[in-house]
């Protein structure tokens, strides 16, 4: 006699591997969601300076350069030359800026230091909103710079790989101007500039195809402008200072503009020569005094 035996209908069992499954899901779901993800402040956040590296001087000396990344996306910050904005050693003031633009600002500043230097650090301190950073520059083989480097990170020389030079400037009248708050200062900048790089499409600036670490940069050519003058607040209140315009695209060797103050103090202007690839500074330093009584 043939016996059948039938078997009960097992329950379904939960594998290891489904129990962890679950567990992970659920522990991800318990995370905010923000996370995962870049936060971008607008405001609140501090300035971080930068050594960019060290360049050689004919005469055996170095450059040591600086910039710097002001975290916020939106607030421009002021932050003296002094206690919290200093560099050692060496005086305090050693031609750091004092108004920092947002997001990241390159090849801001150079200090000179001698051939002797050595191993030593030159250090720029700078705190704001409560927090105290720090940049150590050295002479280390590693952070060397030539021009090469300025080329590659605002677009590199070209599809042709073409020679360049930098413009120079210079600005009209004397390095240092008074003006009573509301009038208007005309500024006349003359610059040379050898003709390089053509105005290629996939060149330099707002044009590169790639946007680079400088695509947040305040000193940038507008669309289509070959060679250009950019004014910029180096120190004092930028709320204050008003350019019309900020950005002059020269034309017969010369780009003309003025500049407004809307309050009293001494205000550090700079203006940059750019011609998409390489560029040079000329400063001017602007005492603003209350209007006279009337």
């Amino acid at each position: 006699m043939n016996t059948t035996i039938q078997k009960k209908p097992r329950r379904p069992q939960r594998t290891l591997s489904k129990i962890f499954l679950c567990f992970a899901i659920s522990a991800i779901s318990a995370v905010p969601s923000f996370s995962f993800a870049q936060i971008r402040y607008a405001t609140g956040q501090d300035v971080v300076p930068v050594f960019e590296g060290w360049e050689r001087n004919a005469d055996g000396s170095f450059n040591m350069v600086f910039g710097y990344m002001n975290r916020n996306y939106e607030e421009d910050l002021d932050v003296p030359v002094g206690r919290e904005n200093f560099i050692e050693p060496g005086i305090p003031d050693q031609g750091q800026p004092a108004h920092f633009y947002t997001r990241r600002q390159q090849y801001v500043f150079t200090v000179r230091v001698p051939k002797d230097w050595g191993k030593r650090d030159l250090v720029w301190t700078v705190t704001s909103h409560g927090k105290t950073e720090k940049a150590y520059a050295s002479l280390m083989p590693t952070w060397e710079i030539d021009v090469g480097t300025y080329q590659q990170n605002r677009g590199g020389p070209g599809e042709l790989g073409e020679p360049d030079e930098a413009p120079s400037i210079r600005v009209e009248g004397a390095a240092t101007r008074a003006i009573a708050a509301g009038a208007s200062l005309t500024l006349d900048a003359f610059v040379v500039d050898d003709g390089k790089p053509t105005n290629r499409p996939s060149q330099s600036g707002s044009n590169a195809r790639v946007e680079g670490p400088l695509s947040q940069a305040v000193v940038r050519l507008d669309r289509g402008v070959r060679l250009g003058v950019i004014w910029v607040v180096y120190r004092g209140d930028a709320r204050a200072v008003h350019f019309a315009p900020r950005k002059v695209p020269v034309a017969d060797g010369k780009a003309s503009t003025t500049v407004r103050f809307s309050a009293p103090g001494t205000y550090v202007l700079r203006a940059y020569a750019d011609d998409g690839i390489l560029v040079s500074a000329k400063d001017i330093t602007v005492t603003v005094q209350a209007p006279p009584d009337r």
